[in-house]
């Protein structure tokens, strides 16, 4: 496996259990709609959570938020309209993005709640 394939799952890995911490609820993770994948699907008290978990290691120079263009929103703000359709859940919904530095022997989380994107 590639090593940035590691490194997103280990990304992932680390904001699941860091949102687990917060009392979030996890429903999915990789959830796949098309060609499109929301990284996890959580409940947060009464509000479901589509986050977009964006990793990097220390010496990369981009932070990980940056990664997520127009397109990338238009197409996470796709899948979750999809999602909720299709799971026909009805809470309140809102788009966090989990951005996850690697470093050494620690990651350091940064928690954007509603990131982006119109209201459900």
């Amino acid at each position: 496996m590639a090593e940035h394939n590691e490194t997103g799952i280990l990304g992932e890995e680390l904001a699941s259990k860091f949102l687990e911490e917060k009392n979030y609820q996890i429903i999915e993770r990789n959830w796949r709609w098309h060609k499109y994948e929301i990284d996890i699907i959580a409940l947060d008290k009464d509000v479901l959570v589509f986050a977009e978990v964006k990793t990097r290691s220390n010496g990369s120079g981009e932070n990980p938020k940056e990664a997520i263009t127009k397109r990338k929103q238009k197409l996470i703000l796709e899948a979750a309209n999809a999602y909720i359709e299709e799971s026909g859940l009805e809470y309140e919904a809102r788009i966090d993005v989990l951005s996850v530095v690697l470093k050494q022997n620690k990651a350091d989380i940064e928690h954007i709640i509603d990131a982006f994107g119109p209201e459900f």
